[in-house]
């Protein structure tokens, strides 16, 4: 019996996706609940598993394909299995081109006939042989990431070449066009209309991180061995942001037409980098969390950025941002609101500052800190208050946990 294998259902909002890569070919055996192709989506990733044990009968969709939801983009044949490969007879007269004669000296002809189309692209427009690359895919079967760190690999060792090929290849003024991903894509759109439709202003302030890095230093080690992660500083920012917003509702508040919605509840989003770009996964409920609850959410959630695994339900919403640009090295930006939110908090580098303290100059640990909010609904007022009260409660922790 013959299955479809559907587009699932897709988030409010997204109307399309695309086919990123398909991990099986016409001919291949599943299982079920097995993945068989990754759909790209504007925010996430979302596998495809068979529902039923059999065989690859058809691929309607292939990679870089734009489909919509529950569209049919394979077809299973139910509890069938791969049919064994059957050999070609060719004429005696016939020689064989030398590449197919290595391939099957080697034993690698099945392995690629295997490749997916776009590998097999891949390697075409590289000049690389399948049989000098490592499959990490199952049964070794090549993946793009295999070939693309092959690629890398490669270009590091050409920097180790002789100046002469240096110079040789100084000449050369290539260009690669590449589609964009449709999350980078979105991103873009996004952010370009925040710019038009806000009217963001941008406040700063300094904090001295002392009193947060002796706390830090002083109780690292009790805290990981207690809760089992690391204290970081973001539980405190996080910590701080709360009280802030408490203390200002507008900025933890949207705008709705001609309506101001004030959120009673406070869901923080982490902006981080991902293998696919921007992300900003959502912590929900933070006033409620303890400093180790959201360290280990945030960990967890940076592991499920790094492998790919970010769902939609831990993107979506959320009431306010913290950008840390600090994690690259940036000393000050004007971070860029995400709308529907009216405001968000950049973290900036460490660096030791002369500060004057008691009439005396001193080396303190400074932060620079800065608060880009809507002018629409945020007084700049209440956006300088509300950069004050987090730097009051970093400088003075205990006011978190007495909640001054």
């Amino acid at each position: 019996m013959s299955v479809e294998v559907k587009v699932p259902v897709l988030p409010e909002s997204v109307a399309d996706a695309i086919v990123a890569t398909w991990h099986k070919q016409v001919g291949d055996t599943v299982s079920i609940d097995e993945n068989l192709v990754d759909i790209e989506t504007e925010k996430v990733v979302l596998e495809v598993p068979a529902t039923v044990d059999g065989v690859i009968k058809e691929i309607r969709a292939e990679e870089g394909a734009t489909v919509g939801e529950q569209e049919v983009i394979a077809i299973i044949e139910e509890g069938a299995t791969a049919a064994a490969p059957v050999a070609k007879e060719e004429p005696a007269t016939e020689e064989k081109p030398a590449a197919v004669v290595e391939e099957t000296d080697s034993g690698n002809a099945d392995d690629a006939d295997k490749l997916s189309p776009a590998v097999r692209k891949m390697l075409a427009e590289n000049n690389l042989e399948a049989s000098s690359i490592k499959g990490t895919g199952k049964n070794g079967r090549i993946l793009k990431e295999d070939v693309q760190n092959a690629l890398k690999a490669a270009s590091a060792a050409s920097s180790t070449s002789t100046p002469e090929v240096k110079t040789a290849q100084a000449g050369e003024r290539n260009e690669r066009r590449v589609p964009m991903t449709r999350l980078r894509s979105t991103i873009a759109r996004r952010l370009k209309e925040a710019q038009d439709t806000q009217a963001m202003l941008t406040t700063f302030n300094d904090v001295n991180m002392q009193a947060v890095m002796n706390l830090r230093k002083e109780y690292k080690e009790l805290f990981e061995k207690k809760h089992g992660t690391r204290l970081g500083f973001m539980s405190f920012f996080v910590k701080a942001a709360v009280e802030a917003l408490r203390r200002f509702p507008a900025v933890n508040a949207s705008i709705d037409g001609n309506d101001i919605v004030y959120h009673d509840y406070y869901d923080v989003g982490i902006a981080a980098s991902s293998p696919r770009g921007l992300v900003v996964p959502v912590l929900r409920d933070v006033d409620q969390l303890s400093f180790a609850g959201v360290e280990k959410t945030i960990g967890e959630y940076g592991k499920k950025a790094k492998d790919g695994k970010l769902t939609m339900d831990d993107l979506v919403g959320g009431t306010f941002t913290i950008s840390n640009g600090g994690t690259f090295g940036s000393m000050m930006s004007t971070p860029i609101v995400n709308p529907p939110q009216s405001a968000i908090l950049g973290m900036h580098r460490i660096e030791d500052r002369p500060v004057a303290e008691n009439g005396e100059v001193v080396i303190r640990p400074m932060m620079y800190l800065a608060l880009t909010y809507d002018h629409r609904i945020i007084d700049g007022s209440e956006s300088v208050l509300f950069l004050r009260t987090i730097k009051e409660c970093l400088e003075d922790p205990a006011r978190l946990l007495l909640e001054l």
